[in-house]
């Protein structure tokens, strides 16, 4: 290379390094450059701002040109928000050249991401194309978690690798989906303020949060957009001009034909048609209903606002009927659909109700409607207490039996009178003989004598093992092959993680459904989704059910809901939380009519005969003569 052409080389990067950022928004950016890939669109071709008129003002606010330091946005789901942010990605490789980092809940949801929608949005663009080389190149800087380009770097990464938070100093930070971000990160704190703090060193940085919010006081996006200056989008109505914000309880369709849907105006009281929103969206304008900080904007839009022909207001509709019937999904709905956060009612019932509205059928016989058998158990340093519970249609529960095995469980005398119970079978009212499909026994205590108790019984045994970062209340399994003395076991069995907050949190909804009344039983008024039903039991079953509580404790500024106990004892609340977990292993929330009328067709066919006898009980008690859980015969 001659010096002529390395002087050329060198002046021509330094110019490029003050120049000064285009005048360009982002959304007019989009509207020129960006084209959407039949990869990862419904709707490919070119970009149109048009189309989702609310997302300007949010992707200008990301504009070198504006004077906004973080943009939050949450929202309701298909409305567009990754797309936003998808935008300003290409606009920082084409035109404000800079090191940015984009965060996704884990690394494999960033390796996802970056397939299936950083790749196409650079491959379908010319200006991009030309400027990130292809992954084909040898030396390309182009993988699947970095895209270099002249100028800058894109480094994706998530939320769950401190090491990928601190990788690198970034003036652009793209924050996505916030709400399902873990409390900590591999023991380094919080990642949002680990990602923020690679960039303190600009002045002139930009971060964009962006997340459908999840629980009330647990919500990164809802903190953050109460920080800001809380925009929303108000829209004129088609009859009378005046403006509002949609709120779904202006909702109005004849009962169960949700796609009648329509909108009522608060104003003149006139139905608005959802194709109607083709009119009113362009005419929106966002208005800020606090002052803020001065250098956070922040954007509130929930699902009523997606364009016609993505999300319409019959399909609201129809979810929120949906969740009427299963109350497990009125919080998908509310997060989803509403954008606003769910609120835990994480006060514990009153036991005395509980008590009082015991029923008489008799303890060791499935009731009618009991389709299956569950059980949790929940280890002691010197007894193991279980459950049993029988599951009908829409998760209604009846338990059947409570047992505390006494005896040192580090030995192995007390397992084998778990594994007896496991062999044993319920009677139902027509006189089949149902055994225990799945027993949940939790690993956190006599972890190594829980594992090689669970390795003889086979699939029938699902070892758990809490954990409140678990997405859902029963995560996904992860292998244990590994013995007591560090020995490699072919046959390894699987761990499963419980989220046994969301899971105390849906039985203490359940425990507060009120009773249908005689009256309404005689007609045939089913009891409500949920429901509970227990036989006589002592008071102190009843007092171990409710013996936790929800409380909110601040942590490094953060608002955290944790659960503690009331009272000394909880283990009939951990039981029922294990059998809930096992229901769950069986399919209970994925079952349609047909596996419901299956079990109801097997459970009736059984002829019918006089119920096994039942063993007397005795008090069970504890050292010191302190008296554990008594039943009432």
């Amino acid at each position: 290379m001659s010096s002529a052409s390395a002087e050329q080389i060198y002046f021509g990067a330094a110019a490029a390094g003050v120049r000064p950022d285009p005048l360009l928004t982002i959304s007019q950016w989009a509207d020129k450059y960006r084209k959407l890939s039949q990869r990862a669109s419904a709707e490919p071709g070119p970009w149109r701002t048009d189309r989702t008129p609310y997302l300007r003002e949010i992707m200008d606010c990301l504009s070198p040109s504006s004077p906004i330091e973080r943009v939050v946005f949450m929202k309701g789901a298909q409305i567009g928000g990754t797309e936003c942010g998808n935008n300003w990605i290409g606009y920082v490789v084409h035109q404000a050249p800079g090191p940015m980092m984009a965060v996704q809940p884990t690394v494999e949801m960033a390796k996802r991401n970056s397939k299936q929608r950083v790749d196409p949005l650079i491959e379908e663009s010319d200006v991009l194309r030309d400027l990130v080389q292809s992954p084909r190149s040898r030396d390309s800087g182009n993988t699947i978690l970095s895209k270099e380009f002249p100028g800058g770097v894109l480094v994706m990464t998530g939320a769950n690798s401190a090491v990928g938070l601190r990788s690198m100093a970034a003036r652009f930070l793209f924050l996505d989906e916030v709400d399902a971000y873990p409390g900590d990160v591999e023991g380094e704190g919080d990642p949002v303020n680990l990602a923020m703090a690679r960039t303190r060193t600009f002045a002139r940085r930009k971060v964009f949060l962006c997340s459908t919010p999840k629980i009330t006081g647990m919500s990164r996006v809802e903190a953050a957009f109460e920080e800001s200056d809380q925009r929303r989008y108000w829209v004129p109505c088609p009859h009378c001009r005046e403006f509002q914000v949609l709120k779904f309880a202006q909702l109005r369709w004849p009962k169960g034909e949700p796609e009648k849907a329509v909108y009522v105006c608060e104003h003149c009281r006139e139905e608005i048609q959802n194709h109607q929103k083709q009119w009113m969206l362009p005419r929106g304008q966002w208005r800020a209903a606090a002052a803020g900080d001065g250098r956070t904007a922040g954007f509130h839009l929930s699902s009523l606002y997606s364009p016609v022909g993505w999300f319409s207001w019959g399909d609201a509709a129809k979810q929120f009927e949906q969740a009427q019937k299963n109350p497990a999904l009125l919080q998908v709905f509310v997060n989803t659909v509403q954008g606003e956060t769910w609120t835990l009612l994480g006060e514990a019932p009153e036991w005395q109700k509980l008590y009082d509205r015991r029923e008489g059928y008799r303890i060791g016989v499935v009731p009618t409607g009991g389709l299956f058998l569950t059980a949790g158990a929940d280890i002691q340093k010197d007894r193991i207490e279980v459950e049993i519970a029988a599951w009908g249609r829409v998760k209604e529960s009846w338990s059947v039996d409570y047992r505390v095995f006494e005896g040192d469980t580090s030995r192995p005398a007390v397992w084998e009178k778990l594994t007896g119970l496991l062999n044993e079978t319920f009677t139902t009212a027509s006189g089949l003989e149902l055994p225990i499909l799945q027993l949940a026994v939790d690993s956190g205590f006599a972890t190594t004598e829980v594992y090689q108790w669970a390795r003889r019984q086979g699939g029938r045994v699902l070892v758990i093992k809490g954990d409140s970062r678990a997405p859902a209340l029963l995560g996904a399994a992860s292998p244990v092959d590994v013995g007591p003395l560090g020995a490699r076991i072919k046959r390894g069995i699987r761990v499963w993680p419980v989220n046994s907050g969301m899971a105390k949190e849906e039985l203490y909804r359940w425990l507060r459904l009120e009773r249908p009344t005689d009256e309404d039983l005689e007609e045939g008024v089913p009891f409500p989704a949920g429901y509970c039903h227990f036989p006589k039991y002592s008071d102190e079953y009843f007092k171990q059910i409710t013996a936790e509580q929800l409380v909110t404790k601040l942590v490094k500024g953060y608002r955290r809901h944790e659960w503690q106990k009331m009272r000394e004892r909880n283990e009939a609340l951990d039981c029922r939380v294990y059998a809930r977990a096992a229901a769950g292993r069986i399919g209970i929330d994925r079952f349609q009519e047909k596996h419901w009328a299956e079990l109801e067709r097997r459970v009736a066919a059984s002829p019918v005969k006089e119920p096994r006898p039942q063993a007397q009980r005795t008090p069970v008690t504890q050292p010191r003569n302190q008296v554990r859980f008594k039943v009432e015969i």
